[in-house]
């Protein structure tokens, strides 16, 4: 399985405050980038799988939201993380 615990504490240890804290706007965010790439990689090998597709397109929504969040409550916060994770070029 390519999101395991130990996967999901070192994601929200990283970002996050600590490996418990899964609530934090940071670790959400890297959580959903890090299940983006994953969909992302299974849609180039399979490009006719629509349910995977629709999960992707609503993933991405809910990172855009709490990224849109996230700029309104501390913009400082905001621009680490997306220079953190690589989001905007």
């Amino acid at each position: 399985m390519y999101l395991s615990q130990e996967v999901k504490e070192k994601i929200f240890e990283k970002h996050g405050k600590s490996k418990t804290d899964t609530g934090s706007a940071e670790g959400q965010i890297a959580l959903f980038t890090h299940r983006i790439e994953h969909l992302t990689k299974h849609l180039k090998a399979n490009h006719k799988d629509y349910n995977t597709e629709r999960s992707l397109v609503m993933l991405v929504g809910k990172r855009r939201a709490l990224l849109d969040y996230l700029t309104k409550k501390d913009v400082l916060r905001y621009r680490a993380i997306v220079k953190e994770l690589g989001l905007r070029k």
